[in-house]
């Protein structure tokens, strides 16, 4: 783990790399429709919902970021990788938007989601039209083969399918929401680092070993995100806490609180049943009940674990000295819940 002076230092470093990523974004955008490229700037913190320009939160591009640091790690070139980097943050984004029209998500960055400020449609097409420009993005790579990224995008619907099932579901186990987990975020973030590695000219199987760090670093930050849905800081992380609760989702926080077998997790899950939407005073005294059957504790355990599994595969990719500590660092960041912010 790294101390103070890392953090700071791989957020300017993540700073420096968001320079490089933003005008090719910016670019990118510039080829959509008029109407959807004034949504799309929206969206991406350049425009209020009038299309006048403000200052805005185009979100931490962690993806991009991973990518990058992954392609000098394996000792290629940043600039090299920017179309990698491009094409995992179009479909990151793409993911978003749709994921906020089925999941009824009203916030995102500080501002409304653009399905509650331009309606449903324009928030389905918007990200139909990111996905395809992170196609057409992967083609300036010319040697990758674009069936990964399909197996990639058939992961993340995979988890948001079991996300969106499990509302309903009972007897949902650790392993369920793990599966969830490493769907919705695994799957892109290893994809991230994978794409990011081939780009250096690296072989598949070294390339597959930065995969397996951003799987798994990809569920620690799932994790690490689902503890902060309950007890974050809405102003730091950019969206209200409990909705999760709301929609009854069965994160692992929630699954080892059901499971815990104690008082409090006899009291949660007589109180989740249901479908009756909870008061601001019920949410806080469930989350009470969560931690107490301990729920946050079994979730910050299996984050230490996805972290150290993650560490284990970025040894094995065998890179360079210097992108490696930065990789670690960044890692380290993105998995403490007092650094989301």
């Amino acid at each position: 783990m790294t101390g103070s002076a890392g953090a700071i230092h791989i957020r300017d470093r993540m700073s420096g790399l968001c320079s490089l990523v933003l005008p090719e974004l910016r670019a990118v955008a510039n080829e959509l429709p008029e109407r959807l490229r004034d949504v799309a700037g929206y969206h991406f913190g350049w425009y209020d919902d009038h299309g006048r320009p403000t200052i805005g939160d185009p979100g931490k591009l962690v993806r991009p970021t991973l990518t990058l640091l992954s392609a000098r790690a394996a000792g290629g070139m940043v600039e090299h990788a920017l179309p990698a980097a491009l094409t995992v943050e179009l479909v990151h984004n793409f993911s978003l938007l749709h994921d906020d029209v089925m999941d009824g998500g009203t916030v995102r960055r500080h501002r409304r989601t653009v399905w509650s400020a331009f309606g449903t449609a324009d928030a389905i097409l918007l990200g139909d039209a990111l996905l395809v420009l992170a196609f057409k993005s992967l083609a300036r790579l010319g040697q990758t083969n674009s069936a990964t990224l399909c197996d990639t995008l058939l992961e993340m619907v995979y988890g948001q399918s079991l996300d969106l099932a499990f509302e309903k579901e009972e007897g949902i186990t650790a392993d369920d929401a793990l599966a969830v987990a490493a769907g919705k975020t695994g799957a892109l973030m290893g994809y991230a680092c994978y794409l990011g590695a081939l780009s250096a000219g690296t072989d598949g199987r070294r390339a597959e070993h930065f995969r397996q760090f951003g799987e798994n670093l990809g569920i620690a930050f799932q994790l690490v995100d689902d503890i902060l849905g309950l007890w974050g800081d809405p102003e730091a992380i950019g969206k209200p806490v409990h909705t999760d609760l709301q929609a009854r989702k069965k994160t692992l926080p929630v699954v080892a609180a059901l499971a815990g077998g104690t008082v409090a997790a006899g009291r949660f899950a007589t109180r989740y049943r249901g479908r009756a939407r909870f008061s601001a005073g019920e949410c806080a005294e469930l989350s009470t009940l969560i931690e107490d059957a301990g729920g946050r504790a079994a979730a910050e355990r299996r984050a230490r674990r996805a972290f150290a599994d993650a560490v284990d595969a970025l040894d094995l990719a065998r890179p360079v000295p210097e992108a490696h500590a930065e990789l670690l660092a960044l890692a380290d960041v993105l998995t403490r819940p007092d650094d989301r912010r």
